[in-house]
């Protein structure tokens, strides 16, 4: 039987991912609103519905009115960041542990925290970070997961480069982070973007001699590849890397690569990692999360 797929926001630019990993399968049927239909309440009202599996890749409050919507047993990925720490709703970071396959409310993890969560929550639940403990998290994005106003300021001025944001200290995704790391204490979020499209390195520095447990580099990658065994979309580099680059058109990838990199003594560390924002940072999760949910191959349609 096929799967009835409506994206609602599949114009922006996490819909357009989407309907791209989408456009060549056979097992799914896109329902596609065209024109105007897209902003018609009762037409949007109707998809939603209808559909097996609604994908929302909406502003947060939209979102929030859209799941207002349902009168039917439709399940949901939320691609906004409105119901990530909301009760009654799976976060969808299957590698996690996140029952997803099972879920009817999904909610897809943002980018920034993809990331961290790879390289801390493994870490946390052997107990080789404790939960108590304070963390940093510094990050850099292709300008893409800004949306359609970043995206449009950043190719309308060519000596635009860097962009540190967040200095409120309040950025949405910490709790997040915070939640599905297990951590008593919310990370210090450091963000940014760069003039790539796409691609993503999310960094949490360590003081390993600091830490009660003073983990080595090798205990380290034991737990992540303990933790990820198994896990196509997730690789952990043993090789310490030299340098990571970010390119200004760099290509699509729905991979999540981990590092750990330390000091010859191995007193401090530099956990990292690298992904595309549009990819397993948004729609290529989205699309990952759908395969379980309608018990399809979980690697259909995205790029490896």
């Amino acid at each position: 039987m096929t799967v009835t797929v409506f994206i609602d926001g599949a114009a922006g630019t996490t819909g357009l991912e989407i309907a791209d990993r989408l456009s060549t399968r056979g097992d799914l049927s896109l329902v596609v609103l065209d024109g105007e239909r897209r902003k018609d309440p009762a037409a949007r009202r109707e998809a939603l519905n209808d559909a097996d599996v609604a994908i929302l890749c909406l502003p947060d409050d939209a979102a929030r009115e859209a799941v207002a919507l349902l009168a039917s047993d439709t399940r949901i990925i939320d691609a906004s960041s409105a119901h990530r720490v909301a009760d009654g709703w799976t976060y969808g970071f299957p590698e996690l542990g996140f029952p997803v396959a099972d879920a009817r409310l999904v909610s897809n993890p943002g980018c920034y925290p993809t990331g961290f969560l790879a390289l801390v929550a493994p870490l946390v639940r052997a107990g080789v970070i404790p939960a108590d403990w304070s963390l940093t998290v510094n990050a850099v994005s292709g300008y893409s997961g800004g949306g359609k106003a970043l995206i449009e300021r950043v190719e309308a001025d060519p000596a635009l480069a860097f962009r540190g944001y967040g200095f409120g200290l309040d950025h949405k995704h910490v709790p997040e982070m915070q939640r599905h790391a297990g951590l008593a204490h919310p990370p210090v979020f450091a963000p940014s973007v760069v003039r790539a499209f796409r691609g993503m390195v999310v960094e949490v520095p360590l003081s390993l001699a600091a830490l009660p447990a003073r983990p080595s580099r090798a205990v380290i990658l034991e737990t992540l590849h303990g933790f990820f065994d198994g896990q196509p979309l997730v690789r952990v580099h043993d090789d310490m890397p030299g340098e990571l680059l970010l390119a200004t058109a760099g290509a699509p990838t729905d991979r999540l690569d981990l590092y750990v990199a330390t000091d010859a003594r191995e007193t401090q560390a530099r956990l990292i990692a690298t992904l595309d924002n549009l990819g397993k940072g948004a729609g290529g999760a989205a699309v990952q999360n759908l395969n379980l949910m309608a018990g399809l191959d979980p690697l259909a349609g995205l790029i490896l």
